[in-house]
């Protein structure tokens, strides 16, 4: 007889990387349906499944961004009472608002990039965003995942062709750092390898992503010792500052003189064949199976935990 849980894995989403989520789901559940029985659920509103069995059931929340990642879909669930997998309500809300979750991690000494925030484009001295930030800028959603519209520009006329276009939203712009992009995965309370993005035309937005063949992966990274584990201390510490939970990972930029820069927190990551997570869980000996059982296991042991105590 198996006594393990079902994991149910929510899927689709409301928001911009749908099509993202149910790749990532359709991977996830061939994997764990292995172990596990798996129930996938499309969701094409923001409201939990009716009839989740709160005494059976373990979700695995693999909608990125909107709905599934800024914490609304994990408040349902704690309210609820579901054993899910992946950090809190607060932690995903967080780690959403790439603009906030800067301020968090430049506290426990993980450098960032200057920025500023803004709701609104006409509201905007661009005179005094250069002279604050520089030339070289990125314009992003503060709270969207994937590099869903983002914006690399230089100088002012750009700079002001582009706000010209922006719709009133949570807006950010970033000085531009220069470097090698990386990522690392996090799991417990451990980095795994670094993963090296070389995306063929300088810059990592949707397409490249998404599309076979058009960003080169280098993983393990090839870095000094030194930056190396810079990298993966900094990964741990704004993981930790975010009050991340289970699994995440974490973005930065690498600087010619060796700084590491962070970038986001993505604490549901993609698990499709050009995703970053398993890459880095591979060079720490992790193959997509094993990878997935332990980004499982912790809500496992919770729902054990949970099943344990008095009616």
């Amino acid at each position: 007889m198996n006594n393990n849980p079902i994991i149910t894995i929510l899927t689709g989403g409301v928001g911009a990387e749908r099509e993202i989520s149910i790749a990532t789901s359709k991977a996830l559940a061939a994997s764990l349906g292995k172990d596990f029985d798996v129930d996938l659920i499309d969701i094409k509103k923001e409201e939990l499944p009716p009839n989740i069995d709160t005494d059976k059931t373990i979700v695995f929340p693999a909608i990125h961004g909107t709905f599934g990642e800024d914490g609304s879909l994990q408040s349902l669930l704690e309210e609820k009472g579901i054993i899910y997998s992946g950090s809190n309500p607060a932690s995903s809300r967080l780690c959403m608002n790439k603009f906030e979750s800067k301020k968090v991690v430049l506290k426990v000494g993980v450098r960032v990039a200057a920025d500023l925030s803004f709701h609104d484009a006409k509201e905007l001295n661009i005179v005094d965003i250069l002279s604050q930030l520089g030339q070289d800028l990125v314009i992003k959603p503060i709270d969207q995942g994937s590099s869903v519209a983002l914006y690399v520009l230089t100088g002012e006329e750009e700079l002001r062709a582009i706000l010209e276009t922006l719709p009133p939203g949570n807006w950010m712009i970033e000085k531009r750092i220069f470097g090698r992009e990386v990522t690392v995965g996090i799991l417990g309370d451990c980095s795994l390898g670094i993963v090296e993005v070389i995306p063929n035309g300088g810059v990592y937005d949707y397409e490249r992503k998404y599309s076979a063949g058009s960003t080169e992966y280098r993983y393990p990274a090839v870095l000094d010792c030194d930056i190396e584990n810079e990298v993966k201390e900094f990964a741990l510490n704004a993981f930790k500052a975010c009050g991340c939970r289970d699994f995440a990972r974490v973005d930065f930029i690498i600087c010619e003189d060796g700084n590491a820069y962070f970038l986001e927190i993505n604490t549901l990551p993609g698990l499709t064949e050009t995703s970053l997570l398993p890459k880095s869980a591979s060079c720490a000996g992790y193959n997509f199976e094993k990878l997935c059982q332990h980004l499982i296991h912790p809500a496992v042991e919770r729902f054990s935990e949970y099943s344990l105590l008095p009616a």
